[in-house]
């Protein structure tokens, strides 16, 4: 396959920011999976009724699916990230890795890159589009990891 177009990367690397807020969302979800797996471990969840024992058992074993699936992710979701930062940082320009670090992973928008590297804005995203031009991978390296 041939080298990626720079909206293929620049779609790769807002992978980063995209990516954390669903890191957050699977955290606070794996909290609430182990809240339940407590509330039922503790007694809770169908006490008191006919087949109780073999319904708790069920419940914990779907809650513990539910957490494996959850962890699945994240580690896809974290290699995601190391791909990114492995990216940015093969570009052998400190300014170009700096402008992509702050846009791409701080989100910072380019006045606020500018203010942080000491140029205009104009010069932030010129370097931009110089690190972009410098990134070398094939589209595979985009592709998530399974």
């Amino acid at each position: 396959m041939g080298a990626a177009s720079n909206e293929e990367k620049k779609q790769f690397l807002w992978g980063y920011r995209n990516s954390l807020r669903r890191i957050e969302r699977i955290k606070a979800e794996m909290e609430e999976l182990r809240a339940m797996r407590a509330n039922i471990s503790a007694g809770g969840g169908g006490a008191g009724r006919k087949g109780w024992k073999n319904d708790l058992s069920g419940r914990m074993v779907r809650l513990d699916e539910l957490e494996n699936d959850r962890q699945k992710e994240l580690d896809v979701l974290m290699q995601v990230h190391e791909r990114i930062e492995t990216a940015i940082n093969s570009l052998e320009d400190r300014r170009e890795q700096d402008v992509l670090f702050y846009h791409y992973i701080k989100g910072l928008t380019w006045w606020e890159i500018a203010e942080r590297m000491g140029c205009t804005d104009r010069w932030a995203r010129k370097l931009h589009g110089r690190a972009l031009a410098h990134l070398k991978f094939s589209e595979e390296f985009l592709a998530v990891p399974p």
